[in-house]
């Protein structure tokens, strides 16, 4: 039997993913036997799971909270939890507290656990490691320079992950999530937010703002691939993956532009006039500091796969949230 772990569970990637271990209730090799679910805000109860479900509201950086929710001894934890992008850099405090802070309160308590504990911990990290200069494809053991503070807090943590699992206090596996393209719901802080919301907004009939030119080229993956990223690195044998154990996951260059094509391909003109060009400096000079394209053969070597089009991640998005053209 597997217990299992979500921090950042009322999240949207938390929520799916939440859905797919209901859906599908087996866990390296075994049985789910219990699910926590773990945020700040309450998250929502999963319907009709075939093993016991806790949820709880709170703040896993807070003194003893982490030291809690280790003491049941969770067999696999999946780490989501984290102050997005653009929030991170207009708070400095507050993306420090809960990206490093609560990540190395979570560590620590992992090492603190005693009796041979040693569970397999996911960590999210993102392509925010990488800084410019860069080059046209970026390799998966592109050093680290990070132009962000939310970068560089999810550096960190990736340090601190391969750090404690060469010790054999965790069995760690992180995946540099691309951007998370069409996202459900209303627009999150996040600087890469607009890339989700000049699809998601036309489609519901709602108008949007693009910050960005059409030339930004982004590196991006559907929800249904960043839930399949982290299933899969749940389930991979360690010594496949090596000493290295941070990994950049697949997906697709899309730039503004074919967003902006597949939109009006699926939706229609009208969609297409729902967006209003609204340039905005400051997210387009952190978006410019990302990278734009991957080399991602390592990870999908080690059976990591993404979405085959741009055009397939909007038709996913349309299907999974029941959008009626």
């Amino acid at each position: 039997m597997t217990s299992v772990l979500v921090l950042g569970a009322a999240g949207m990637v938390g929520r799916k993913l939440t859905e797919r271990l209901v859906q599908q209730p087996r866990l390296r090799g075994a049985d789910i036997s219990k699910l926590s679910l773990v945020d700040v805000i309450m998250p929502q109860a999963p319907a009709d799971p075939s093993f016991a479900v806790e949820m709880e509201a709170g703040d896993f950086s807070s003194p003893g909270m982490a030291e809690r929710l280790i003491s049941e001894r969770p067999d696999v934890i999946f780490h989501l939890a984290a102050i997005v992008s653009g929030e991170a850099e207009a708070d400095y405090d507050k993306g420090y507290t809960i990206n490093l802070d609560g990540t190395r309160k979570l560590f620590e308590a992992i090492r603190h656990a005693g009796d041979h504990y040693r569970p397999r911990v996911v960590f999210t990290s993102s392509i925010a490691v990488f800084g410019a200069p860069f080059p046209d494809t970026i390799p998966d053991d592109f050093h680290l320079t990070p132009l962000t503070s939310y970068g560089t807090q999810k550096a960190i943590g990736e340090m601190l992950l391969s750090d404690l699992t060469r010790r054999g206090i965790l069995d760690g596996v992180g995946i540099r999530l691309p951007t998370i393209v069409v996202r459900p719901g209303k627009p999150n802080k996040a600087a890469s937010s607009f890339f989700s919301g000049i699809i998601r907004e036309p489609l519901n009939g709602e108008e949007a703002v693009l910050p960005v030119g059409e030339d930004v080229l982004h590196w991006m993956a559907s929800p249904r691939a960043a839930v399949g990223f982290l299933i899969h690195a749940a389930e991979l044998d360690g010594n496949a993956i090596g000493a290295r154990r941070n990994l950049t996951m697949p997906g697709l260059a899309v730039s503004v532009a074919e967003e902006l094509e597949t939109l009006r391909r699926i939706g229609g003109e009208a969609r297409l006039r729902l967006i209003r060009h609204e340039p905005d400096e400051t997210i387009a000079g952190i978006v410019a500091g990302w990278p734009r394209r991957f080399d991602t053969a390592r990870a999908e070597g080690l059976g990591f796969t993404a979405d085959a089009s741009f055009e397939a991640i909007v038709r996913a998005y349309i299907e999974d949230e029941g959008i009626a053209l």
